[in-house]
């Protein structure tokens, strides 16, 4: 690691970022020369070529090799970029970072950061959106918010609510098919996947029979966001967590065909911390919030 030539392989990355010398040397703020003798620099301490040219020597293009750490070089100082920037933010006594998937953080979470931060103006919050717990296990955040039963090994798991799934309907699909839906009948309506088992229209079946040719066929989305989007453009019939449709649902963007029928789903959602974080006041009185406004 003491060896890596680390300003090399920065100038490197700008190249491949930026796709030449001169807007890696624009983008860094130095002389294009010393752009290139970085290279040179790196070709050398490698022992390969990254980068041959082409055209009649009119340009440089990347070989494999330097495909390959290009690639790997540009992901890599992203990410140490996000870990320096999420450490610089904790080190604020005010600050906190959560980690939520893109479905929570939209839907829930992203529309009550202003009455957490009106109630706790001193508290500056940063989102941080990753379907895997990867920032939590690096210790880039602070906690985060994941849906499901778990179980997750090395966290400390609090719950923080409980949820209901019911199937919505976009108000295009709901005029045309209102009374079909009204008497139960889903025949010509498709259904809507939510690809969380937990969110499966095989749930819904269990405790409320649907009148559907097949459970199994229609579009599939790996996202609860997606599915409602989906769902609010009349793309079909979609079985919505009532934590993350709620706010569509009381502006009348989805429809609920089936009245006040619902599926209840305990303890939905939970805050993880690393058990071995020391707790900050900050962080204490944003869970705190949270809860506080889960439970209303």
């Amino acid at each position: 690691m003491k060896d890596l030539p680390l300003n090399a392989l920065r100038a490197f990355a700008a190249v491949y970022e930026c796709g030449g010398v001169r807007p890696a040397a624009r983008l860094l703020d130095i002389a294009h020369s010393s752009v290139s003798r970085h290279l040179r620099e790196l070709e050398a301490w490698l022992g390969v070529e990254l980068m041959e040219k082409r055209d009649g020597h009119r340009s440089l293009a990347f070989t494999a090799a330097g495909e390959a750490l290009g690639r790997s070089s540009v992901a890599s100082l992203r990410d140490l970029s996000a870990a320096v920037t999420r450490l610089r933010e904790q080190r604020k006594g005010n600050g906190i970072t959560i980690e939520t998937t893109p479905s929570i953080a939209a839907r829930w979470l992203l529309p009550r950061l202003p009455a957490l931060e009106a109630a706790h103006p001193w508290i500056e919050v940063s989102v941080v959106v990753e379907q895997r717990l990867t920032a939590l296990a690096d210790g880039g955040v602070d906690f985060s918010i994941r849906m499901g039963n778990g179980p997750w090994q090395g966290f400390a798991c609090d719950p923080l609510m409980d949820d209901a799934l019911y199937p919505v309907v976009g108000r295009s699909l709901w005029n045309q098919h209102a009374k079909s839906l009204g008497a139960g009948k889903t025949d010509d309506v498709r259904l809507i996947h939510d690809r969380d088992p937990h969110a499966a229209w095989q749930l819904w079946q269990a405790h409320y029979p649907l009148a559907a040719s097949d459970l199994r066929s229609g579009p599939r989305f790996a996202s609860s966001d997606l599915v409602l989007r989906a769902a609010a453009q009349s793309q079909g019939m979609a079985l919505a967590r009532d934590r993350l449709a709620r706010d569509d649902v009381a502006a009348g963007t989805l429809i609920r065909p089936f009245g006040g029928q619902q599926v209840t789903l305990p303890d939905a959602y939970w805050i993880l911390r690393d058990p071995s974080t020391p707790e900050r006041v900050a962080v204490t009185a944003a869970i705190a919030w949270l809860k506080q406004e889960a439970a209303a």
